[in-house]
């Protein structure tokens, strides 16, 4: 069966031609957009086939840092360094529903969602994308209750949401032990335990963060997919021995870099999955709504 999303148009277009090398039949055509147009014709397969006569339905997961729905570019800076950080968010954020309505996931991770401080007009982000398009959602600010950040306005609203059209069957929020970004949201869905992640700026507190994020993979008998800005200066090497121990793999083959989304050169947003979650999809559209691009997957969960 193929299913088709809406089709909103745009005048200066972008086209990425992706096919799937997968058993499941998957074109998609994407047209990348600036500032508001947009422009996305997309067909997928909703069923994808291993080899051994069983089908599993394929999901599109979505992550995307929104930077708070501040934008990126076109006078950021002025008149002051990171003056847009506290402008009005309400025309962006209308730009990020098109984007992700037309995207169509299934579960958006998103990291950097304003919950309700004046720049959002006191309304969470989260919940506005989820009562637009259609989801269930979970969202939490980033630091702890003892942190000073809690006391800060604005800060005190900068929170991690996991939007889902799944049932959640369960949600916890975790917190490490160093850092100041300190949030762990899990999401338990039917077959997949959703972790999404904000690590710190600093080296020795995201090696820190790892182990205990490591812990927490370890107590779910459920696939795992972790899903966030990791922050990893120092390149991709910093989760090698992340990996090694969990057992993890990066969805982003290829290592596309995601950050800065107008000229990307690092890769700190990653989509990592356990080995009972194939990869069907990847890819890194050309957006920049935010500082960082999204990074869309589609995988499928295959069931013993």
């Amino acid at each position: 069966m193929i299913g088709c999303n809406r089709h909103l148009c745009c005048d200066h277009s972008l086209f990425l031609i992706v096919l799937s090398e997968n058993p499941s039949l998957q074109i998609t055509i994407y047209t990348a957009f600036k500032k508001s147009q947009v422009c996305v014709h997309f067909f997928r397969a909703t069923i994808a086939s291993d080899g051994t006569n069983q089908y599993h339905t394929i999901m599109r997961l979505l992550l995307y840092n929104i930077r708070y729905g501040t934008g990126h570019k076109d006078g950021y800076h002025l008149p002051l360094p990171f003056a847009g950080f506290f402008k009005r968010t309400h025309v962006n954020l209308q730009r990020i529903i098109s984007f992700i309505g037309a995207i169509n996931p299934d579960i958006v991770a998103l990291v950097e969602v304003d919950s309700g401080s004046y720049r959002s007009g006191h309304f969470c982000q989260a919940q506005t994308i989820a009562d637009k398009l259609g989801y269930n959602y979970v969202v939490e600010n980033k630091y702890n209750n003892q942190s000073l950040a809690q006391r800060v306005p604005v800060l005190r609203e900068q929170s991690n949401a996991l939007l889902t059209k799944q049932s959640v069957e369960d949600f916890r929020f975790h917190y490490f032990e160093q850092g100041v970004k300190q949030l762990v949201i899990q999401t338990d869905l039917r077959a997949i335990a959703i972790f999404i992640v904000h690590l710190s700026l600093k080296y020795r507190h995201r090696q820190n963060q790892l182990e205990q994020l490591h812990a927490l993979t370890q107590e779910t008998d459920k696939e795992v997919i972790i899903a966030g800005d990791f922050n990893t200066f120092w390149g991709s090497r910093e989760l090698n021995l992340f990996l090694a121990a969990t057992g993890l793999k990066n969805a982003n083959l290829s290592n596309a870099a995601s950050h800065p989304s107008h000229a990307p050169q690092r890769q700190i947003d990653f989509i990592l999955h356990s080995s009972g979650i194939r990869i069907d999809n990847f890819y890194i559209p050309d957006v920049r709504l935010s500082d960082h691009s999204p990074l869309i997957c589609d995988f499928s969960c295959v069931h013993s």
